[in-house]
């Protein structure tokens, strides 16, 4: 019978530390620099995006007031049927031209299975980018500057912390 107590607590603990280690998550700094458009600040946001293309994760928000995350069409109808609190994850919107810095959490589980990070712009009286830039959430694709599609970023860095 102790035996058998031990090998149970011996699997217990493995499951445990094996779903822990599939919990574990990265920090990444995220450097953006925007296109000087000639208009207000834009609303970004980072989310991961599935290997299907739906909507896996709100990674950040860039843009404070919640009366404006509706110009982000796409990913507002993904947060509607899924909502997350975005108190610990906003900032400020970014001006035309400017660089913001952001630091943000991606699981593990996640990297070099086909996942993507993607930057979904809007900017008030201005054309809605539902995929400004998108990264391949894999190990060679994150450590590269990644460049614009023409919208209003201009590039993204970012860096595994």
């Amino acid at each position: 019978m102790k035996y058998f107590k031990i090998q149970a607590l011996g699997i217990l603990m493995a499951l445990f530390c094996s779903s822990f280690a599939n919990a574990q998550a990265s920090k990444y700094k995220c450097m953006l620099q925007l296109t000087s458009y000639g208009g207000e600040g834009a609303y970004v946001v980072v989310s991961l995006i599935n290997p299907k293309g739906g909507y896996e994760k709100t990674l950040y928000m860039m843009g404070p007031d919640a009366k404006w995350h509706d110009t982000l069409k796409e990913w507002h109808k993904f947060q509607s049927k899924k909502p997350v609190k975005l108190n610990a994850i906003t900032g400020a919107s970014v001006a035309d031209g400017d660089r913001s810095i952001s630091t943000f959490s991606i699981e593990d589980k996640y990297l070099n299975k086909g996942y993507k990070v993607r930057f979904e712009t809007a900017v008030e009286d201005k054309k809605y980018n539902v995929a400004d830039l998108e990264i391949p959430f894999t190990t060679d694709a994150i450590i590269k500057k990644t460049e614009g599609k023409g919208g209003y970023i201009r590039y993204v860095k970012l860096n595994k912390l």
